[in-house]
């Protein structure tokens, strides 16, 4: 199973949410990446979403999970995937690649959002702050 997680929002090691702290006791942060796709603001919290165009990105970490199939049953509830809720869920969880500051590439899990952005704010540099939430 992959072990390679690329967060952007509330799981990464500067917004200093709860949940990230979990996920720095199980897993190893690898740095700083970038992923095609575009941002938003859904909330307090930032969905990401696939974008045709290469020049948008989402900018977030690469962590390593410790044990790949345990963290991601938490991960999945925490993101309101977890089993018996049915297809119609905010995000989805799947493989993309996204590349390191290295300029290394690697296929990582993140949690894409599936509902409708037409009416929420992008966010151009996509760069998710928790000052601006």
């Amino acid at each position: 199973m992959n072990c390679y997680l690329f967060v952007y929002g509330s799981l990464m090691s500067t917004a200093g949410h709860r949940m990230g702290g979990r996920l720095q006791g199980e897993a190893r942060r690898i740095g700083p990446a970038t992923m095609q796709g575009r941002l938003y603001r859904v909330s307090w919290y930032p969905g990401a979403v696939d974008s045709p165009d290469p020049g948008q990105r989402v900018h977030g970490e690469v962590w390593a999970l410790d044990d790949p199939k345990r963290a991601l049953a938490w991960l999945d509830d925490y993101e309101g995937i977890a089993p018996g809720r049915g297809e119609n869920v905010e995000y989805r969880r799947l493989e993309r690649p996204v590349r390191l500051t290295t300029g290394a590439e690697v296929v990582a899990w993140v949690y894409l959002y599936q509902g409708d952005v037409t009416r929420l704010p992008a966010i151009s540099e996509g760069r998710w702050s928790v000052a601006g939430a």
